[in-house]
């Protein structure tokens, strides 16, 4: 047996860019480490990637300054997206660095399975694998699913932590043996994501242009087919013609009017009604996520498939917001009592938010009273378990 907070842990990361997941595992990284629990280190395969049209350095990533405030070290092999080498190749050089920060760490964690194909390097220090599986369609990670699966077959993956039911389900469809998968449901910080005074969210509607008597509806999700972005500005549409108050808040990479994606989509929906497009506020990737919540009547989510347990949907809640979803992964779980879920229809959806809205103050007992059941608390206590297991597991204990 070791003492609690003597097990080292080095999280393996893709890249530092916008996204719940990265969100999510920077939360539990953070939390594990500077709470005493356990030391945490972090080894980025990229220092840049390039996603709906922005290249995000790790440097300018808030996840990452969050770590090192944090007292995380994090270290990266230097790729870039926009490089030519291929991603499954990986040189002497990078593999140095690998070695060197994998040595004497007692269990590796995985952000998601894409970053396994290091880990199953035959360069790489052999220790105990905790894959964190935040989708609830492993057939779309295309070759990330069988290195999850080679990684299972090895003996190398102690545990996959899946962040909701819908992940754990499909995962053992696609092969992952059972009793590896162990689902930590996704929490958040109570103390950041919370309502707000009402004369300060006033004033906030105030410096984004939102009238203090609107109807905001949130959006808060990157520019990806698997966020269907042209079902919630269809609805966004149908919406402002139906609400002359409603106002229309987008967030997230690709959301603004730099991405020329989201300017024809904009275009097609409105372009015979420009006084509606006019209350429509594409906002880009915000880092006061928070306040945008806080300032919201509706959060809304248009997925079509992929989604676990997404963030949006629980932090645009616990602001106040109430949360309007598509039927993916476990979002329905997560919003039954405190929001709503509807069909892949635009009419539906924009009927849905209007009624959302004018049952906020209804609901508003059901969100406080769902507080502690979204708390990161206990998802920091699930994850601390999982890896320590994961090392009494193999009966590995690294020396330093």
């Amino acid at each position: 047996m070791f003492e609690h907070s003597s097990l080292r842990v080095l999280s393996l990361y893709e890249g530092f860019f916008s996204g719940g997941a990265r969100v999510l595992h920077s939360t539990v990284v953070a939390g594990l480490h500077a709470h005493g629990h356990q030391q945490h280190s972090a080894l980025s395969l990229h220092s840049a990637v390039r996603r709906e049209t922005m290249l995000q350095r790790m440097e300018d990533d808030p996840r990452f300054r969050a770590l090192r405030a944090a007292g995380v070290r994090i270290s990266t092999l230097g790729r870039s997206t926009d490089g030519d080498h291929d991603p499954r190749r990986f040189t002497d050089a990078e593999m140095e660095i690998a070695a060197r920060e994998a040595t004497g760490v007692d269990v590796v964690m995985s952000l998601k399975e894409q970053p396994l194909r290091l880990a199953n390097h035959a360069g790489f220090p052999q220790r105990p694998v905790v894959a964190c599986l935040h989708r609830s369609d492993p057939e779309h990670s295309g070759t990330a699913l069988d290195d999850l699966r080679a990684a299972a077959d090895s003996g190398l993956l102690a545990a996959a932590v899946c962040c909701a039911e819908s992940t754990r389900e499909a995962y053992a469809a696609a092969g992952i043996p059972e009793h590896l998968l162990r689902v930590v449901p996704n929490g958040i910080d109570l103390t950041r994501f919370h309502p707000l005074r009402r004369a300060r969210r006033m004033a906030l509607r105030g410096q984004a242009g939102i009238p203090a008597d609107a109807t905001l509806v949130v959006y808060a999700a990157r520019y990806d087919a698997m966020k269907n972005p042209r079902l919630f500005i269809a609805a966004a549409r149908e919406f402002l013609e139906r609400d002359d108050h409603g106002h229309v808040m987008m967030c997230g990479a690709g959301m603004a009017l730099d991405n020329p994606g989201l300017v024809a989509d904009l275009d097609e929906s409105f372009a015979d009604r420009p006084d509606l497009l006019r209350r429509v506020h594409p906002q880009g990737v915000r880092r006061d996520m928070e306040h945008v919540y806080a300032m919201a009547d509706v959060v809304a989510l248009t997925s079509a498939f992929g989604e676990a347990a997404p963030l949006c949907l629980i932090e645009g809640a616990m602001c106040g917001a109430i949360p309007v979803t598509t039927p993916v992964g476990d979002s329905a779980r997560l919003v039954a009592g405190i929001g709503f879920v509807t069909g892949f229809d635009a009419d539906e959806i924009a009927e849905t938010w209007i009624e959302a809205a004018a049952r906020r103050g209804d609901l508003r007992g059901a969100l406080t009273a769902a507080r502690q059941r979204f708390s990161h608390v206990r998802m920091l206590s699930g994850y601390a378990q999982v890896l320590e297991q994961a090392v009494r597991g193999t009966g590995l204990r690294i020396a330093a």
